[in-house]
């Protein structure tokens, strides 16, 4: 009798444990949902932004190239000649901000596709390589700045920032510089209330987490995840997506929830579609999709 009830507690747990993985599961994904690819043929795929609606917009740096995915029409070009923007993200007015490191500039287009200067020489010298960025609420533009040395550069080009940073850009224009003692950051996300920021230290392999202060600077910075990340997204629900090697999704306790395999590695991901419940993934020479159930942030 006990080795029979040790048995059917053994199987009971397992059961309860298989259960428990694929509830969580269905609250993330559509049922029966697989990852598919909306796209191929690029040279390398990233910065993904999502417009007002619905469409994405994203970049293939390597080609100096952004452009647009529909959830209807599929993929058209936007832009050639991008000032080689990478990381993206749409301001307030509806205008996609860029990294764009050809010149190590932070940039905006115009209704008219014409690329404008928002900042670029901290404290007199020129940025590393503006990579990634996210819009708060209140419009402040926090940005990542590590250095990548790019071919397309001039031969004596380098480094000449104390640090690989991160910046914090308010709509008057003051900048600081918020995050000094990483080794080399990448990904950015804020939360929708404008009260927290998750930075990725691509060079220490892990995510922090930080409280964004009334005066726009950082505090309390706690450990959060043990990946770097190329680029992030963040859902309804405060989950958090991470790209490294494959999807990850924790939740905003630090649990991870969920791992998204994709047939390349992935660089960066945002919620896509008109009803914000497409997970839009960059992925090196292609670009996939995948159907969820929970929805990301307006």
């Amino acid at each position: 009798m006990k080795k029979l009830d040790f048995l059917f507690l053994f199987f009971v747990i397992i059961f309860f444990m298989a259960s428990t993985h694929g509830q969580k599961k269905d609250k993330l994904f559509k049922q029966n949902a697989h990852v598919e690819m909306a796209g191929t043929g690029f040279l390398f795929t990233e910065g993904p932004a999502v417009a007002k609606n619905g469409n994405v917009y994203f970049t293939d740096q390597p080609n100096d190239k952004i452009h647009i995915w529909d959830e209807k029409k599929g993929v058209s070009l936007y832009l050639q000649g991008t000032g080689r923007s990478n990381g993206m993200y749409f301001n307030s007015k509806g205008q996609l901000v860029a990294c764009a490191d050809e010149n190590n500039q932070l940039v905006y287009f115009d209704e008219n596709k014409k690329m404008n200067v928002i900042f670029q020489d901290f404290e007199g010298k020129h940025l590393n390589a503006p990579n990634d960025l996210w819009i708060a609420p209140n419009e402040t533009i926090y940005f990542t700045d590590p250095y990548y040395h790019r071919t397309y550069w001039a031969e004596d080009h380098k480094q000449i920032q104390d640090v690989q940073g991160v910046y914090s850009l308010d709509s008057e224009g003051h900048i600081k510089l918020v995050i000094s003692d990483f080794v080399k950051p990448n990904g950015i996300i804020g939360t929708p209330d404008g009260k927290t920021l998750y930075v990725a230290d691509n060079g220490d392999n892990k995510i922090w987490k930080y409280d964004i202060t009334e005066d726009g600077t950082l505090a309390n910075k706690t450990f959060f995840a043990p990946h770097g990340s190329d680029g992030m997204t963040i859902d309804a629900k405060g989950n958090i997506y991470l790209t490294s090697g494959k999807v990850w999704v924790y939740n905003a306790k630090g649990a991870l929830i969920s791992e998204i395999e994709v047939p390349e590695k992935p660089s960066n991901v945002c919620f896509a579609g008109k009803k914000r419940n497409i997970l839009f993934i960059t992925a090196r020479k292609s670009i996939y999709t995948l159907k969820m159930q929970v929805k990301g942030v307006n």
